[in-house]
């Protein structure tokens, strides 16, 4: 009995909790369906129960909103035109980039290869430079001497021309007398700066006077004239003006003849060129008193091939020249 009466108070319950949860159901649709009709009151007619205001103001916002999206899809076709141009621009500037990076790469191989300068070739070079210090160490000692006295040096670098009042008098093969001065002081200097030089007994090289290992091949005593008289009469008078300067030379320092060039010769020696090197117009005197002159002219050796330098260094460090059969 007491298990039914259980089972009917068990029934009732869940009886209960159901009524609860129709009456929840039912109150619910209820409330929904109050709600739509409440809507449907308002939106039965939307031209005469939505203000006519509120509808021209969702329009004007809508063309608003609508021309906004135009403009924006205008300008991102305008970007991607843009794109699509600044992409080309990027190839075309990558590929002027690779044919200059090439470009650089071809000049950078040639600097190198110029940097690894041909042996013969810097040889001849250094030659010429040891040569241009030779000749201005002789001007600056003149002109320390002589101040007045206008020497230079030629523009190829590889002579001391004596200009101005020339050393001799027209028509004549002897030194003035005023001028035997400057003579003497080039013997002078010569023969301090030749043993560094040339080869022979009394030859002394070292690396610090001449780190070339550069050699002179000859030290030539040039004689010039102006152009007053006939050619013939000017190169024999050419050749005795220089001829007095080798006398004169040789005079001062006997040991000049005594340093020698690669085939044991000595290097001083002498050349007339008449009238046909002028260095003036000889249309003056002055400039004909230019013309009378003499050059000290320096021609350095140049080894016939790169394998020649090492044989010019040893005879220059050996000091004494070889024996020729």
């Amino acid at each position: 009995m007491r298990g039914a009466a259980r089972r009917g108070r068990a029934d009732d319950e869940e009886e209960s909790a159901f009524v609860s949860m129709t009456d929840m159901t039912v109150s619910f649709l209820f409330i929904l369906m109050v709600l739509l009709a409440f809507f449907a009151s308002q939106f039965d007619d939307a031209s005469e129960k939505v203000p006519k205001a509120w509808l021209d103001e969702a329009r004007v916002k809508l063309e608003d909103a609508q021309k906004q999206i135009d403009v924006l899809q205008d300008e991102i076709a305008a970007l991607r035109a843009e794109n699509t141009r600044l992409r080309a621009e990027v190839e075309t500037a990558n590929a002027k980039i690779g044919k200059l990076e090439a470009e650089i790469e071809r000049l950078q191989e040639m600097i190198r290869r110029l940097e690894v300068r041909d042996p013969l070739e810097a040889y001849i070079s250094q030659g010429s430079e040891a040569r241009r210090r030779i000749l201005e160490a002789l001007r600056d000692q003149l002109k320390l001497r002589f101040p007045e006295l206008q020497v230079v040096i030629s523009e190829e670098s590889d002579a001391l021309r004596f200009q101005g009042d020339g050393l001799f008098d027209r028509g004549q093969a002897l030194l003035q007398p005023a001028k035997r001065g400057i003579v003497d002081l080039v013997a002078e200097e010569l023969e301090l700066i030749l043993p560094c030089y040339t080869l022979g007994a009394a030859a002394s090289w070292s690396r610090e006077c001449n780190p070339a290992g550069a050699i002179i091949e000859a030290l030539q005593i040039e004689g010039h004239t102006d152009s007053d008289g006939d050619a013939i009469s000017n190169l024999r008078l050419s050749t005795a003006r220089a001829n007095e300067t080798f006398v004169v030379m040789t005079a001062r320092e006997p040991g000049l003849v005594a340093y020698l060039n690669m085939r044991d010769q000595p290097v001083i020696s002498v050349a007339g060129y008449g009238e046909m090197r002028p260095v003036a117009q000889n249309d003056t005197p002055a400039s004909k008193a230019t013309n009378r002159r003499i050059d000290i002219r320096i021609i350095m050796y140049v080894p016939r091939g790169s394998d020649e330098i090492d044989r010019i260094r040893e005879r220059l460090a050996a000091r004494l020249p070889e024996t020729r059969p």
